[in-house]
C-alpha cells in the first residue's frame, strides 16, 4: 500500500492508496546493527593536501537510539591518498558541547582486531563493535589520531555542532577536555555511528540539502528536522541524517557534495539498518545557477532515486518542496518548476508515500512564502520552529519501524 499525507488547514489527514511499488517492497536484511547517527562526506578541506599529521580530533555527535554495543564509520571518501588512523576511541560525552569523557566509557576501536588501521582514498571503514551502553538522545565522543601526512581530509561541513581538537599527538583515549583546547565546527572523517542493543528495529535515512541538514538551526541544539523526528519515533528505530548543504539531484558542487544520485548507496542505501528513506531534495536544483528549469529532469532523477530504494526492499518517501519567495534567486519562472514537480511528488504511484512539507510550512496569505514564524529569516530555510513542524509533519504510521 501506499500511504497518502494531506496537510488541511494544519491538519494531517492518513489515507491508504494502492501502490504498485508498495508490493515490491520485502524490507532488507538485518545484521542486528542499526545507525544511530550519521553526517554525509561532502568534500574534502581545503588546503589539506598533507592531511592532518600528528592531529587528534574529537567529534561530538548525537545519538538518536541507544544501545549496548557501539561501532563507528570512518571516510576517506574525498582523499586522494591513503590515511593512517593511529588511534580511534568512542566515549560518551560528560555533557552538552565538552569534549570531557564520562569517566569509565572511554573504549578504543579496532578494526579486523587490530588497533590501526590504513584507509585507501575513496573507501569508508567499519571498526570493529565495542561493549558500552550508548544513551538514546545524547552525545558521544568519536576521536581519531592520524600520525602521519595524507589528504585531503574528508569532512561535513555544516555540523551545526562543535568539536574539538589538538595539533599535539595522540590525545584519543584522554578522558580529559583539556587534552583538546581548539574548537572546530565540522565534522572530520567519522560519517556514521551504529548500535547494537535489545529490541532495535532499524532506521530512516533522510536524504536532503541544507534544510535537512538543519541550516540556522540553533547552534549546538540539535534541532533539525531529523533531529526532532527522532524525539518522536519510536525508540527502537534510528534516525540518520543524509542532508548536505547546498546539495543538488543532479550537479556535483564542491563543498555542497556530490549529486545526490551519486552519493546515493553510500549516504543511504549502505547504511546500517535503514528500512526508510526520506527524498527532500531539488531546491537547489532550481535555485542554484545553472537553474533548472525544466521540471521533468528533476523528477526523473526522483524516479531513479526511488527504483533504486525499492530494489533494495526499502520504503520511499517522497517531500514536497518547501516554499522560497523572497530568496535572491526567486523568479516565477522557477516557481512554475517547484510547482510541477511538487505534482509529481503528491500523485506519484512510485513513492510508497510522501510528506506535504510545502502544505506545512507555506504562508496561507501567500503560499509561495514561508510562514513568517517559521521563516529563519532568509526565506528559503525555515528556523527551529518550521523544523518542529516539518517533524511533525511525518505520520509516523509511514515509517517501517518492524
Amino acid at each position: 500500500m501506499r500511504v497518502k499525507y494531506l496537510a488541511v488547514a494544519g491538519i494531517l489527514v492518513l489515507g491508504l492508496v494502492p501502490s504498485a511499488a508498495a508490493s515490491q517492497v520485502q524490507g532488507p536484511a538485518t545484521s542486528g546493527w542499526v545507525g544511530t547517527w550519521a553526517a554525509a562526506p561532502a568534500a574534502g578541506v581545503a588546503g589539506t593536501d598533507n592531511g592532518y599529521p600528528n592531529f587528534s580530533i574529537r567529534n561530538i555527535v548525537h545519538t538518536s537510539v541507544g544501545g549496548h554495543e557501539v561501532r563507528v564509520r570512518l571516510s576517506n571518501a574525498f582523499g586522494r591518498t591513503p590515511v593512517l588512523f593511529g588511534r580511534v576511541t568512542v566515549a560518551v560525552a560528560a555533557g552538552p558541547d565538552t569534549p570531557q569523557a564520562v569517566p569509565g566509557t572511554m573504549r578504543t576501536l579496532t578494526f579486523g582486531g587490530d588497533r590501526e588501521v590504513t584507509v585507501p582514498p575513496g573507501a569508508d571503514i567499519l571498526s570493529d563493535g565495542a561493549a558500552l551502553t550508548v544513551p538514546r538522545d545524547g552525545d558521544l565522543l568519536v576521536t581519531t589520531y592520524t600520525p602521519t601526512p595524507s589528504g585531503p581530509v574528508t569532512f561535513h561541513p555544516l555540523a551545526t555542532q562543535n568539536s574539538y581538537f589538538t595539533r599535539n599527538g595522540d590525545k584519543a583515549a584522554d578522558e580529559s577536555a583539556a587534552a583538546f583546547p581548539e574548537k572546530t565546527a565540522v565534522w572530520h572523517y567519522v560519517s556514521g555511528v551504529d548500535v547494537r542493543g535489545a529490541g532495535l528495529r532499524g532506521s530512516v535515512v533522510a536524504i536532503g540539502d541544507s534544510i535537512t541538514d538543519g541550516a540556522n538551526s540553533t547552534w549546538g541544539a540539535n534541532l533539525r528536522w531529523p533531529d526532532q523526528l527522532a524525539d518522536r519515533i519510536s525508540a527502537r528505530t534510528g534516525v540518520l541524517n543524509a542532508g548536505i548543504s547546498g546539495n543538488r539531484l543532479l550537479l556535483d558542487g564542491g563543498n555542497y557534495g556530490v549529486n545526490a544520485l551519486a552519493r546515493l548507496d553510500r549516504d543511504v542505501l549502505n547504511q546500517s539498518g535503514v528500512r526508510t528513506a526520506i527524498v527532500f531534495e531539488g531546491i537547489n536544483d532550481i535555485q542554484q545557477t545553472p537553474h533548472q528549469a525544466d521540471p521533468n529532469k528533476i523528477i526523473s532523477a526522483l524516479k531513479q532515486i526511488a527504483t533504486r530504494a525499492h530494489d533494495r526492499g526499502l520504503r520511499v518517501l517522497g517531500a514536497t518542496i518547501t516554499p522560497w519567495k523572497g530568496w535572491g534567486s526567486y523568479t516565477p519562472q522557477l516557481e512554475e518548476t517547484r510547482q510541477a514537480v511538487n505534482r509529481f511528488i503528491r500523485t506519484s504511484r512510485l513513492f510508497d508515500g510522501y510528506i506535504d512539507f510545502d502544505a506545512v510550512i507555506r504562508d496561507p496569505a501567500d503560499p509561495q512564502r514561508m510562514k513568517p514564524e517559521y521563516d529563519s529569516g532568509d526565506h528559503l530555510h525555515p528556523g527551529d520552529k518550521g523544523f518542529t513542524a516539518m517533524a511533525n509533519a511525518v505520520p509516523l504510521p509511514g515509517l517501517r519501524q518492524e
